[in-house]
């Protein structure tokens, strides 16, 4: 191979906002123009975005069961085959947040493999840059200064919706699917062998190492045709990694900053350990931590929005920057008391999850129509995606970097008062402790790790 093909290289269908963005985010900072889509893209949004070599598309389907997947994926995963890209990428959480009845990443692969026939798919859920390895068909997530097998984790052993007691990837898909899964070990990988190789529908790939990245990249890259894949942002890194070593495209893309703002504001309904770190930093550094009462919004109560869009209005005219928030961690007593209040009025955890959601994301368009500023947060996986959807916005580009999964962005709309919005989308576990006044100041300004 002499060179990239024209036209898209690669399509992803991604099960949140934020991971969706992830992706976007490893593509442009790479130098390949990508966009990616908050639904499947109107003949003229297309066009807008016609020199894209990566296009996407967001869904929530992490949050969803699958039936929700059976209604809504196929169209996605046919526009998305539609484009020509070589590669069709089904888009999942690094940690593999899933399980038969929310997030069936297996169920997905199936529904992928009606618009793309692929005779094996690929699976990459590591991500070396990230702090995510697999080694022996088994997955390793970093969290804080640690490594720790996933059923081990000290956040996703004990996740609210989708807790990980399976460490095995092949065994965790196996649970949410009929298809056949099997693991290509790296003894293997880096003796040349191929997918095809393992006799099964699903090939995971072990990965540890940015050597890996490039071997895993050339078995996930067809010579020609199109393939459909799954897993994290790790298919991305390992195809820019193999697409460097031939020389493809370039080492160093430069990279792009974003100017410092007075004034931002902030929305979150993560309940990662992370996040509520995070949040405790940006209160002691000019923000003010306003506490929304997510029992009042799961059950239809919108009497919370008008007292949180007024404590917010109240912080920026006393000089701070508003971040309204839901929880900090697992254990505030207002994660219980949603819950509860859930089940005393007999609203399953998806829904109230949503409706929270889209209370924060509702909060946040008053606010920015109110006050007219230009930069927001939202933080949180599954509520990146149902508050993003109260915004009038049909599309992001990638703006300026962060720690991986976390990037700035620019918001693209009909509507001029949306058009141009810097957006940042942070999953939970994503992000460095100074992740807030750090998007304050200017994303890609200075470089960090990640956690």
């Amino acid at each position: 191979m002499t060179a990239l093909p024209s036209g898209p290289l690669v399509a992803w269908l991604g099960d949140d906002f934020t991971g969706s963005a992830a992706v976007m985010e490893v593509l442009e900072f790479a130098g390949l123009s990508s966009v990616l889509f908050l639904d499947i893209p109107t003949a003229a949004q297309r066009a807008r975005f016609a020199h894209a070599r990566a296009i996407g598309i967001a869904t929530t389907a992490r949050s969803h069961g699958p039936e929700w997947m059976q209604t809504h994926l196929p169209a996605g995963f046919a526009a998305l085959a539609a484009t020509g890209a070589r590669v069709v990428h089904y888009k999942v959480c690094s940690t593999l947040d899933s399980a038969p009845h929310a997030g069936s990443i297996g169920r997905a692969l199936e529904l992928g493999l009606d618009s793309v026939p692929t005779h094996c798919v690929p699976f990459l859920v590591a991500a070396p840059p990230m702090r995510r390895y697999q080694a022996f068909g088994h997955l390793f997530a970093a969290a804080g200064d640690g490594v720790f097998r996933l059923d081990r984790h000290p956040v996703m052993a004990q996740h609210p919706v989708t807790p990980m007691a399976e460490s095995d990837v092949a065994r965790h898909l196996s649970a949410q699917t009929s298809l056949t899964v099997g693991n290509l070990q790296l003894e293997h990988i880096n003796n040349g062998a191929q997918a095809n190789d393992i006799n099964a529908k699903i090939v995971t790939l072990d990965c540890m190492s940015d050597d890996d990245l490039i071997a895993c990249g050339r078995i996930i890259w067809p010579d020609t045709g199109q393939t459909l894949c799954g897993g994290s942002q790790g298919v991305e890194y390992a195809l820019v990694a193999y697409w460097r070593s031939l020389g493809l495209i370039a080492n160093t893309p430069p990279i792009t900053c974003a100017a410092a703002v007075d004034r931002m504001i902030a929305v979150s309904g993560s309940v990662s350990p992370t996040t509520a770190t995070q949040i405790t930093w940006a209160e002691n550094n000019g923000f003010d931590a306003i506490p929304f009462d997510a029992a009042r919004a799961a059950t239809g109560d919108r009497g919370g929005e008008d007292e949180a869009v007024q404590s917010a209005l109240d912080a920026l005219n006393a000089g701070r920057d508003p971040l309204i928030h839901s929880a900090r961690g697992p254990d505030d007593p207002r994660v219980h008391n949603m819950r509860n209040a859930c089940a005393a009025h007999g609203i399953d955890v998806e829904t109230g999850n949503a409706r929270v959601g889209a209370a924060l994301g509702r909060i946040l368009q008053r606010l920015l129509h109110q006050t007219g500023l230009r930069r927001a947060v939202i933080s949180g996986g599954d509520t990146s995606g149902h508050a993003t959807r109260q915004l009038d916005i049909y599309a992001f580009t990638a703006l300026a970097p962060t720690p991986p999964g976390a990037a700035l962005l620019t918001a693209h709309s009909d509507a001029p008062r949306w058009d141009g919005l810097q957006l940042a989308l942070k999953g939970g576990q994503m992000g460095s402790t100074d992740y807030f006044g750090w998007i304050k100041r200017g994303a890609g300004a200075a470089m960090k790790g990640t956690t």
